[in-house]
């Protein structure tokens, strides 16, 4: 067996925005804490690096932030205020058509309905509410989903929107092609069979954050994120153990607690010999989701959007009209290839023009397919981008492909592929990982887990550490009052 880590309050193996949440927390407590990352650099899927020049920042994995922003998490720690800005764009996300204007939500939510025409109303009916209440939908999704809402307005709200677009009413919302598709879009983002209610609850949740705080990039890249909480929590004692990989749990023996940024898989190979069976019976049912296949691209130019409007969001959704998006993700999402798959691109530029160096710039992009598919689908994706953008090809000056095996061999947290942690259904978002009163503990006695596979889910919100540690702050070390998190 690996060497034994000494005595510290608490160990957390993995540092992505979850594990490095927890661990800005447990720190700032007054625990001794330090963080264990296998790999040479922190982040998770927060990482960024440059891919074919050294000049250009590309974002691994997550590249848009409206979860961030929205974060009572993040918004307590203040990015902005520690030298990471959320740069949200005039325009959160669009979706172009091949016939007819493209769809496009913009930050102002006067400007949208303008835009949207004859379902302008419609659309104003839907967010206008949400929007004035934000903070407090956010506060909602984001919750452990173990305690009563805040406020009850915003969680009907959030309701009664997921029920429009999350049943078979979401195909008559909507007169227009362009504002059905936009929305669609948004709901593909749950990667999973549409309509569902997960796909309308995404919808109206990332829906109405595009109005309320935007869609952001931050400034330099994702991995500012990362180091911003790395710096606080060794500014509060911490300590980083990188390049260090945790083989089993008996190696952090001494740790009084042990927080685990990892899913089921992760617990399971770590410490699966010492769990109860039920318990590890339970975890082995988990079911992981459809994967991502993503494409990275250095481009010398601005993306040629056919509808220029388009190039003013730095979010981008590729999938045609609404039943078309519907269709493909419904396909991918019962284990096979869509023939035209839903694209999402980013072109963080757009929102940052400090990530355009010397006329080149980073484009990101990925469509989803079935788990742990081979399939190098950067040159699918570039296709799909040229048909809503001809020319861009001709901007192409390097391209690297990311299967979704890919993917699960650079994060183990993504199995299959899945970036998500998970299937984003209805049972495993009130059961995520297992049917426990307490989600983030475990039958084992101080381990605990906090990443995607647990409440709220999937995203850069960085709430299921925030959680796990208020849960391991009470339970643990009798901490009842939460540190202060600002600057």
């Amino acid at each position: 067996m690996a060497r034994t880590v000494g005595h510290v309050d608490a160990a957390i193996v993995g540092t992505g925005p979850n594990g490095l949440a927890a661990g800005v927390i447990l720190a700032r407590a007054g625990l001794s804490v330090t963080l264990f990352e296998a790999r040479d650099t922190i982040g998770g899927g927060l990482r960024s690096t440059a891919l074919f020049d050294s000049d250009v920042v590309h974002d691994i994995c997550s590249a848009v932030h409206p979860l961030a922003a929205a974060s009572p998490f993040f918004r307590e720690f203040d990015l902005a205020a520690r030298g990471v800005p959320l740069l949200a764009p005039a325009a959160a996300y669009a979706h172009p058509l091949e016939a007819g204007p493209a769809g496009i939500a913009y930050q102002s939510l006067d400007r949208t309905c303008e835009r949207l025409g004859k379902d302008g109303s419609r659309w104003r009916t839907l967010f206008g509410p949400l929007v004035e209440r934000g903070d407090a939908v956010a506060d909602f999704a984001l919750s452990d989903q173990r305690r009563p809402p805040g406020d009850v307005v915003a969680a009907l709200l959030l309701g009664a929107g997921t029920l429009a677009f999350g049943t078979g009413a979401a195909a008559r919302l909507f007169r227009e092609p362009a504002t059905a598709a936009l929305l669609a879009g948004v709901a593909a983002h749950a990667a999973g069979p549409l309509p569902s209610l997960p796909g309308g609850a995404v919808a109206m949740l990332l829906g109405h954050l595009a109005h309320a705080r935007g869609w952001p990039v931050p400034r330099g890249g994702s991995q500012r994120i990362a180091d911003a909480l790395a710096s606080d929590i060794e500014a509060n004692g911490g300590r980083f153990e990188q390049g260090r990989t945790i083989h089993d749990l008996r190696e952090l023996a001494e740790a009084k607690v042990v927080l685990l940024n990892t899913g089921p898989a992760g617990l399971l190979a770590l410490g699966g010999h010492l769990l109860p069976s039920r318990y590890r019976r339970r975890l082995q049912a988990f079911r992981y989701g459809p994967s991502a296949a993503k494409a990275d691209f250095l481009v010398s130019d601005p993306i040629p959007w056919a509808d220029p409007g388009v190039g003013e969001a730095a979010t981008v959704h590729l999938g045609g009209e609404l039943s078309e998006v519907f269709a493909a993700e419904t396909v991918v999402a019962k284990g096979n290839r869509a023939e035209d798959p839903f694209v999402l691109v980013a072109d963080p530029a757009v929102a940052d023009p400090g990530r355009a160096r010397g006329g080149r710039r980073p484009v990101w992009a990925y469509c989803h397919v079935p788990p742990g598919d081979p399939r190098d689908a950067a040159a699918l994706i570039q296709a799909k981008i040229e048909r809503f953008a001809p020319g861009f090809g001709d901007t192409v000056l390097a391209r690297e492909g990311m299967p979704a095996t890919a993917l699960a061999a650079y994060n183990n947290n993504y199995v299959n592929g899945d970036i998500a942690g998970g299937s984003v259904d209805v049972r495993q978002l009130l059961a995520r990982p297992t049917p426990r009163l307490d989600p983030y503990s475990t039958p084992l006695g101080g381990v605990y887990l906090c990443s995607a596979s647990t409440p709220p889910g999937p995203g850069v919100h960085g709430m299921a550490g925030y959680h796990a540690a208020r849960s391991i702050l009470r339970r643990e070390f009798d901490i009842r009052q939460l540190p202060d998190l600002g600057p």
